[in-house]
């Protein structure tokens, strides 16, 4: 008899709670209703069917749900009479234009106050197929050793990314201006690459998952290198080594720098010569021996004016590198974004505002010229590296490249 009795009192205990729990919610509680949709993220490309799965709770109950595709109801006011519920459906985007959506959510619960939540996602529908297409020919893509591979394709519409596969290597490809359909990589030759025809492989991926791939060849031809002798005094040498730090601890930060290099093209249009050159005094790819470092490829143009004559930046770019080397002398070195690097040895001194850091504008200075490090004269050396591989940076001031 005490059970049933215990058992009654914890039921009315029970019911009693309820009552005021509910009695609470219907009147007081101001909180909204909870709203979920599955399926769909804002300023994301979709196309074909697109399964979606709408979620809702209240601490009372869902009443109903309402749903707007681009203004138009496609859900008006569905009974839901439930704390909690899941609603799938399905937008057949086939049936939408290409370009934006939007999709509006809406649910009430049903307490007193009739709280809403509105939910409202802008979509975009793409349901065209991928097409691309190289600039040149196959017959058109010749390039020396020591130069750079200025690769074109031109996409009907937006994509995700793209890369091109070469020598065993991959290059990531961006847009050459901004919102363009164009798309570009620059991918260095080697000096020490062996002439020869070889394969190439674009990917690319449209932002709804289309993929495409384009097959092409090019042609790696033979430069005739020159030859030069040159003598640095053995105690000037000396004196480099303990002025500057060693170039292995330069090549090592070159390695890290490169791999933290921005996934964007800071530069805009050819790159122009750091000084007014009055002449070359080494071409770059020159086979040069001396005395102290033997036989070695010069990847790079050692270019002569005034001694002390300004040496400005050839391109938009960040400053990574401004310290002394016992072979580069006073170095600084520009990342102009995707890997590719500009780098000024032997000068003089530097110029003052300049930064480790600091974005720096075409034409902006970046010191003087020199004869800091291992230098027998009065010159700048000028080196370019894509991905820390060196080519000629005069290529890069042709206006046709």
């Amino acid at each position: 008899m005490n059970r049933i009795k215990t058992a009654v009192q914890v039921l009315l205990i029970g019911i009693g709670c309820y009552f005021i729990y509910n009695t609470y919610h219907y009147f007081f509680d101001a909180t909204p209703p909870e709203l979920f949709l599955q399926g769909i993220d804002t300023e994301c490309y979709y196309a074909n069917n697109v399964d979606c799965i709408i979620r809702g709770s209240d601490k009372y109950k869902i009443s109903d749900l309402s749903v707007w595709l681009d203004g138009k109801i496609l859900i008006n006011k569905f009974k839901i009479s439930s704390r909690s519920f899941e609603h799938p459906f399905s937008i057949p985007t086939k049936n939408l234009s290409n370009g934006s959506h939007t999709l509006k959510l809406e649910v009430s619960n049903g307490t007193y106050l009739q709280l809403k939540t509105v939910l409202e996602k802008e979509f975009v529908v793409d349901n065209d197929p991928l097409h691309g297409s190289f600039l040149k020919s196959e017959a058109g893509y010749k390039v020396f050793q020591g130069r750079t591979l200025h690769m074109q394709f031109q996409v009907n519409k937006k994509i995700k990314q793209a890369k091109i596969n070469a020598f065993d290597n991959t290059y990531i490809c961006f847009p050459e201006a901004k919102n363009s359909n164009i798309y570009e990589c620059f991918i260095p030759i080697a000096c020490e690459e062996n002439p020869n025809e070889y394969l190439l492989t674009a990917e690319m991926q449209d932002l709804v998952g289309n993929k495409l791939k384009l097959d092409t060849k090019f042609q790696v031809v033979a430069f005739p290198f020159k030859k030069h002798l040159l003598k640095v005094d053995a105690e000037k040498i000396k004196k480099e080594k303990e002025l500057g730090l060693s170039h292995e601890e330069l090549e090592r930060e070159l390695e890290i720098l490169v791999q933290k290099s921005p996934q964007e093209k800071l530069w805009h249009g050819i790159f122009v010569a750091p000084i007014e050159i009055q002449s070359i005094s080494t071409e770059y790819g020159t086979i040069r021996t001396t005395q102290e470092k033997g036989r070695y490829i010069h990847k790079a143009v050692d270019v002569l004016n005034t001694p002390k004559s300004v040496v400005w930046a050839p391109q938009d770019g960040i400053v990574v590198i401004k310290n002394r080397y016992d072979q580069s002398g006073n170095t600084v070195v520009l990342d102009h974004g995707y890997g590719i690097f500009s780098m000024f040895y032997h000068l003089d001194e530097f110029a003052e505002k300049i930064q480790v850091g600091q974005l720096v504008k075409r034409g902006n200075p970046l010191g003087t010229l020199g004869k800091t490090g291992y230098a027998s004269g009065y010159h700048l050396h000028w080196e370019m590296r894509i991905n820390n591989v060196a080519i000629d940076p005069l290529q890069w001031t042709n206006q046709y490249f």
